[in-house]
């Protein structure tokens, strides 16, 4: 099988859960920077990352990665990289996004621009056409520039993985897929132990944790964009791959998972997703104020995205923070993992955090607070 080198971009601060997803997934890392994971793997590897990885934003095919602190440094390097082992003839292709970090171009436009006709340049002379009809299938290309060293990569993915293919009605300021998964990564939870979102709103967080429990990929009811390249990706690999997926799948488990909102509309929007998930019949939705939450059994989590930002205004966060607060410690034994950018979380609660973790929740800031609650007795020990 042909090799490659695999760019996972993933959310700010989680870049060492993917590294642990990677090597799960049994491949090699060479490089962990902000914001992404380099690993090595085969055709195989591509396919089963794009549909197994839960925190991962896209798979890139690394194409190479030169030094540039001029247009012309730019487009002498971009047009040396071997665009005819993956772009056909007919290939549609295009510089879909271009970052740049601490460097001498900084223009997104103007790089986009270049390297387009950079790509153009170096195809000419591999096919011997001076217009190419950009007729077949896509090839979008994303590029870093970090201290103006280049790292250009060829999309795999198409829409980013955290759109599973579930969720077609959201919630105002909805938690995206991959990062609801984090969240639920970064806890001890497991399928055997309670789970509650109390802000459930879509369902996203309930939903992920109950695709997790019964094991099921996140990306296995969707399409990418690599699909299409046959030359690039056999279509067995991929058909492979999606078996794999499927075979994996346990849903006689029966786990304790419930999500709860205030608003109806909400709560059957949560239950809609789920089903177009099929994780309906693992997760409990209700409609449900904060201020009743309660639940009757010892050592479980609460993982929820409450309001803050545009959500709600300032003058109501410090009560809803503080209903918080008095509900949780009204639940004997449990943890509570709670991500907000509400700079007085931690006070309303009435409790310092054990723990804070800083992750970007789409471009604003956030903190993920986590107030720990005991271990439960090891099994055989418990009292029933």
């Amino acid at each position: 099988m042909r090799r490659f080198e695999l760019i996972a971009p993933c959310h700010f601060g989680l870049e060492a859960l993917l590294k642990r997803e990677i090597d799960d997934l049994g491949y090699d890392i060479t490089e962990v920077a902000d914001g992404r994971v380099t690993f090595a793997g085969d055709e195989e590897a591509l396919c089963r990352a794009n549909i197994f990885l839960r925190t991962a934003e896209r798979i890139l095919i690394k194409v190479g990665s030169f030094h540039a602190e001029t247009f012309e440094e730019l487009f002498q390097g971009t047009k040396a990289l071997p665009w005819e082992e993956y772009i056909p003839a007919d290939g549609r292709f295009w510089v879909a996004k271009a970052a740049s970090v601490k460097s001498q171009l900084f223009s997104p436009s103007d790089i986009q621009s270049v390297m387009k006709k950079a790509m153009v340049e170096c195809l000419k002379e591999v096919y011997h056409k001076e217009w190419f009809p950009e007729e077949g299938d896509s090839f979008p290309v994303r590029v870093f520039l970090m201290k103006d060293e280049v790292t250009v990569g060829l999309d795999t993915t198409g829409d980013s993985l955290h759109k599973r293919g579930y969720r077609k009605l959201t919630a105002k300021a909805p938690i995206a897929e991959n990062l609801a998964a984090a969240l639920i990564m970064l806890t001890p939870w497991n399928g055997s132990r309670i789970l509650v979102d109390p802000f459930c709103g879509s369902g996203t967080i309930p939903i992920e944790a109950a695709m997790m429990a019964a094991n099921m990929a996140p990306g296995m009811h969707r399409h990418f964009t690599a699909e299409g390249w046959t030359h690039v990706v056999g279509e067995q690999v991929w058909q492979d791959a999606f078996e794999e997926a499927q075979e994996l799948v346990d849903l006689d488990v029966e786990p304790d998972i419930q999500g709860y909102d205030i608003d109806d509309e909400m709560v059957s929007i949560a239950r809609a997703n789920a089903r177009l998930a099929g994780v309906e019949k693992l997760i409990h939705f209700q409609r449900r104020d904060v201020a009743q939450l309660s639940h009757p059994k010892k050592y479980g989590f609460l993982i929820t995205n409450p309001p803050y930002g545009e959500r709600m205004s300032g003058e109501e966060l410090p009560e809803l923070y503080r209903t918080i607060g008095e509900r949780f410690r009204g639940l004997d034994s449990w943890s509570m993992y709670l991500i907000s950018a509400y700079e007085n979380a931690e006070r309303d609660i009435g409790r310092k955090a054990d723990k804070n973790r800083k992750i970007y929740n789409g471009m604003m800031k956030a903190y993920y607070y986590q107030f720990l609650g005991p271990k439960p007795p090891k099994a055989g020990r418990e009292r029933l």
